[in-house]
């Protein structure tokens, strides 16, 4: 997992390099080329044939037996200055995934196959998982599945084609039965069948009922599902204790404390009240309890802020955004998450590793999708607003 993090992520540079393309192909052809497999990269350490002694160059390993005949003096060969570690011998990896895309590459077929690369690497971690480690990453991914279910329950209302949604839906959050809950006729069907067929179907017994599966709801359906799944994976790393649950305690209070934190901004001006607010807040984090006593009760930005600076830890992150500058407010989220993330890898012998290692991939991805908009429609100068370095 450290290689995947350290070896494989695009760094500063990278993002320089890439902010000066002009075209979608230049970042098609600067990700291809910074590619090298694991395999290249020993191979351009190994050092070369003709600076090994004779003897290892003549004999094979396994006959190299001492005998009784001294070897014939010999000078020490020189060694070759070490190469200073050249974007050449960095492995990008996207490279073998987009090298086969046709030209012009439209922004979605980049992101489309950015993203599998990520859902191939996922999913052999978790063939390989036993079976704590191997609950701890579906977890990891319930996240992307309540998505998909929200998505399938809104095309449904709206009789959209069902191929098209299923076309929409995160590779992360598939499952074998998903197909079947885009052909249900009606909410009461769609509500059966994701209590049968879905990982989810918890959530939805405890939390929601067929008749909440309408429009009106949608949102509010989604925010439940979340809190409820947020619950359950912060008392399952609980369960496994140790280092996990230091670790995940602090990355799933912060996630905690960011969807409290939009709830509350996208419920400003709603019909939403006090209690409808409260009941949709994670019971844990650091803003529970009094936190959410005070965002609930906010009306406007400047009150949700001063409820934010109270806790001792998002002060300096609210410090950093000026009066006004609420639109920069989730690049700096985005940020403290990197941050945090990064910091996990400090850390040995916890599962922590693989949450923060999705959590950064996802991140790789938003910036590269932000880098190809932003070029594609002419405004580079924009392109730092949204890039969030790893």
């Amino acid at each position: 997992m450290r290689g995947h993090k350290v070896g494989g992520m695009l760094t500063a540079v990278d993002y320089n390099n890439l902010t000066q393309c002009e075209t979608l192909d230049d970042i098609k052809l600067n990700l291809v080329r910074f590619f090298g497999s694991i395999s290249m990269r020993l191979a351009l350490a190994r050092p070369p044939a003709r600076f090994l002694p004779r003897r290892l160059r003549l004999c094979p390993l396994k006959n190299t037996k001492k005998t009784s005949r001294p070897a014939p003096p010999s000078t020490p060969l020189k060694q070759p200055p070490a190469k200073t570690k050249t974007k050449t011998q960095t492995a990008s990896d996207y490279g073998s995934y987009l090298a086969n895309e046709p030209s012009p590459m439209p922004t979605s077929a980049l992101v489309a196959r950015c993203t599998q690369r990520l859902v191939d690497d996922w999913r052999r971690m978790r063939a390989q998982a036993d079976s704590a480690l191997g609950r701890f990453l579906d977890l990891c991914t319930y996240g992307h599945m309540i998505d998909n279910v929200v998505l399938i329950v809104t095309g449904t209302l709206h009789e959209r084609d069902v191929q098209e949604l299923l076309d929409k839906c995160h590779p992360l959050g598939t499952f074998d039965a998903m197909a079947t809950l885009a052909v249900a006729q009606n909410m009461r069907e769609l509500y059966r069948l994701v209590l049968v067929d879905t990982p989810l179907a918890p959530y939805f017994s405890e939390h929601l009922t067929h008749e909440d599966l309408d429009e009106m709801n949608i949102e509010i359906m989604r925010n439940t599902l979340y809190k409820a799944y947020l619950e359950d994976f912060a008392a399952y790393c609980a369960e496994l204790g140790g280092a996990t649950a230091e670790v995940m305690g602090e990355l799933l209070a912060f996630e905690a404390d960011r969807r409290a934190l939009n709830i509350t901004l996208n419920s400003l001006g709603t019909e939403l009240t006090r209690d409808d607010r409260r009941r949709l807040y994670s019971s844990f984090g650091l803003l529970h309890p009094y936190g959410h006593a005070e965002l609930s009760a906010a009306e406007d930005f400047d009150q949700i802020r001063a409820a934010m600076e109270r806790v001792p830890q998002y002060a300096p992150l609210f410090g950093r955004l000026g009066y006004g500058e609420t639109g920069m407010l989730d690049k700096l989220l985005y940020e403290e998450e990197a941050r945090r993330c990064g910091m996990v890898f400090e850390r040995q012998f916890h599962y922590g590793v693989f949450y923060a290692y999705l959590k950064l991939r996802e991140q790789e991805v938003r910036n590269l999708m932000w880098i190809a908009e932003c070029i594609s429609q002419d405004q580079r100068a924009r392109i730092a607003d949204g890039v969030v370095y790893l």
